[in-house]
């Protein structure tokens, strides 16, 4: 019966500390706004090029499922435009390069067999190209 009576008065306890938090505790406050989600301020700089170190550098805040879609979705697509950008510089400086060449001097032009065909072959000692 003793215990009884004590559980009886610790639910009265409880019961009226949530009450007076509830009722009491509310005035003129409202109730908490909304925390506002955390977002990613854009890591990547907007100024130069992305880096290695900036990609190491940057870090999705998370969410209630791990990282916000939107929020990886933007770095990996502002990564993919720089990939590309890169690619395409990449392919133009080596089609400039590849491009016509002057021949160096004394180059296997002079050193042709007597079909016509160029030689690689290095001339024997004694021998004239």
């Amino acid at each position: 019966m003793v215990m009884f009576l004590f559980l009886v008065v610790a639910l009265a306890v409880v019961v009226g500390a949530v009450t007076l938090a509830v009722v009491g505790g509310g005035e003129g406050r409202g109730p908490l706004p909304d925390a506002a989600p955390e977002r990613l301020r854009d890591a990547l700089p907007a100024d130069r090029p992305v880096a290695r170190v900036d990609v190491d550098a940057l870090r999705f805040p998370l969410a209630v499922r791990g990282y916000r879609m939107e929020d990886v979705d933007d770095a990996l697509n502002r990564l993919a435009a720089e990939l590309a950008e890169r690619d395409a510089r990449i392919a133009d400086l080596e089609s400039a390069l590849a491009g016509p060449r002057t021949p160096a001097p004394g180059g296997p032009e002079g050193q042709r067999d007597a079909e016509g065909r160029l030689s690689m072959d290095k001339p024997l000692p004694g021998e004239h190209p």
